[in-house]
């Protein structure tokens, strides 16, 4: 997919004014952060705001769909995440703004070597503004140590969908996560009302990683979260049922899928064996959900088939 031609530079004096994220104290060593703002221009979603420390960063703002979706791919140049690592990445996006987040790769935790990696993720959306969180898969090397926070702060009537495809150990190179320690957590709030929250964790080897009230013995697991007002008024029940009935055809078999719904959020679940199957069926519901929510066609951005 070429990128839409970027609009116009916006002149000095017509800066919208936006409340901007405070960026972190700068700390030590193994710290990074980025602070990112995105703001509506008359139509036009543009980057404003953007900071950072350490090697976390987003090189230029992409239009690969229109002037009022703005793409940004937030790149770690390391490649991967060591014992110790701390990364913070805090967007807000004002109103009528749509922000859609990637990153060019997998996100690799390295061996912890004794000190625990982090990472914690705020997200702020204005009222009646769009932010799609979509990074590609976070892979756990054998001994990792990792704390993982997501929270999300949604206003009046916001929209958002994220995604995340987790991967236990090495499997293509025959390494199993049989030690270390994942923790995670996520809240969705929408005028500070909480949607959403869940937290878990897993100890590398552990029962919890094949129970059936765990991941049952998967190497894979991928969840999908839309919270907001779809664009058509609600999600029917007979989409809910294309949802799972698409997520069945695709898998075939080789992963558990499921579909769930509360008045305010929409989740979707995958474990298996595969990313490359939990990636196409997280594309699949990506392209059926998006319509439905924004209004917006999902093509695919050409750095996830690169």
């Amino acid at each position: 997919m070429d990128n839409f031609t970027a609009p116009p530079p916006l002149p000095t004096a017509d800066l919208v004014a936006i409340s901007t994220i405070a960026a972190p104290t700068r700390g030590a060593d193994n710290q990074a952060w980025l602070s990112l703002a995105f703001a509506d221009d008359q139509g036009t979603t543009r980057l404003l705001d953007r900071a950072h420390y350490g090697p976390l960063r987003v090189q230029k703002a992409l239009y690969p769909e229109h002037p009022s979706i703005c793409h940004a791919i937030i790149v770690h140049p390391p490649g991967g995440v060591v014992g110790g690592d701390q990364l913070t990445i805090k967007t807000s996006v004002g109103e009528r703004a749509h922000a859609f987040l990637t990153t060019p790769g997998a996100a690799k935790w390295y061996q912890a070597n004794g000190k625990l990696s982090q990472q914690q993720v705020r997200l702020k959306i204005a009222d009646s503004a769009t932010l799609e969180w979509l990074p590609q898969e976070t892979i756990f090397f054998d001994q990792a140590e990792v704390a993982l926070e997501h929270q999300v702060e949604l206003q009046g009537d916001a929209r958002y969908i994220g995604g995340e495809i987790l991967c236990f150990g090495r499997t293509a190179s025959g390494e199993a996560f049989n030690g270390g320690r994942i923790s995670q957590q996520i809240s969705i709030r929408r005028d500070g009302k909480l949607l959403w929250f869940e937290q878990g964790v897993l100890n590398g080897g552990d029962a919890a990683m094949r129970s059936h009230l765990g991941l049952a013995a998967c190497t894979v697991c991928a969840t999908l979260i839309v919270a907001g007002k779809p664009h058509s008024g609600t999600f029917s029940g007979s989409f809910v049922q294309q949802l799972r009935e698409a997520a069945n055809q695709l898998t075939s078999g080789q992963a558990s899928v499921g579909v769930s719904q509360t008045k305010s959020v929409l989740v979707l679940r995958h474990l298996g064996h595969s990313s490359e199957l939990a990636r196409r069926w997280m594309m699949q519901a990506w392209q059926l959900i998006r319509p439905q929510l924004l209004g917006h066609e999902a093509l695919i951005p050409r750095i996830w088939n690169t």
